[in-house]
């Protein structure tokens, strides 16, 4: 198979805007086949494990998309604007992108989907603080070979950490972000590339 037949984008990935908000969304097709795309928007909600829950839209996010289906061209991109409103903030939902019409299958002979996310947060003017964000746990689970990392928000403000940068022997390792919700606190695991038998001699640094 052709990884050009793969190459789609969605850009952005994060979209962190007010409310109400405008947006845009850019969908590349960077393959060589005409693709179909069907867009869906979900809420969801993110447990302090980090375990992802999908639903459907949540009643009082109030969202307008310039169109829910479209075809891309091969080397093409489209675009879709949107607005958005919630009259409780902070608010946020996902607007999944279903790829289809690959010209290949798989190898029990279905057809091939591809789902790219662009996730909208809606947020208040005022932002949380660093000094507002707390690291209660950082060490490494020998069992499985990651790195948990518990961090605490102590304001009334949702707040998103950007990403995570694990330090060890003048390495470094970098790790997704995470949101964050007020008053609340937020696991994440990072696998530790090293071996198991390396004590986790470092530091862990998430950026916020």
């Amino acid at each position: 198979m052709d990884r050009r037949q793969l190459a789609q984008t969605v850009r952005p990935v994060v979209n962190e805007l007010g409310n109400p908000a405008k947006g845009r969304v850019e969908y590349v097709n960077d393959g060589m086949t005409p693709l179909n795309v069907v867009l869906e928007a979900k809420s969801f909600t993110v447990s302090e494990t980090g375990e992802i829950s999908y639903r459907a839209l949540d009643p009082n996010i109030h969202l307008k998309l310039s169109t829910t289906s479209f075809r891309i061209q091969p080397q093409q991109t489209y675009y879709v604007f949107y607005e958005a409103s919630s009259p409780q903030i902070p608010s946020w939902f996902v607007i999944y992108a279903s790829f289809s019409g690959f010209p290949f299958r798989t190898a029990q002979g279905m057809n091939v989907r591809l789902q790219l996310p662009h996730t909208v947060y809606l947020l208040p003017k005022q932002s949380v603080e660093k000094p507002d964000i707390h690291i209660e746990l950082a060490e490494l689970s020998r069992p499985d070979n990651k790195v948990r990392l518990q961090v605490e928000n102590t304001s009334d403000s949702f707040g998103r950490v950007l990403g995570t940068q694990l330090v060890y022997s003048k390495k470094k390792q970098e790790a997704p972000g995470f949101p964050i919700s007020r008053t609340a606190s937020a696991f994440s695991k990072s696998r530790w590339r090293k071996r198991r038998k390396t004590k986790c001699a470092g530091g862990l640094r998430p950026a916020i």
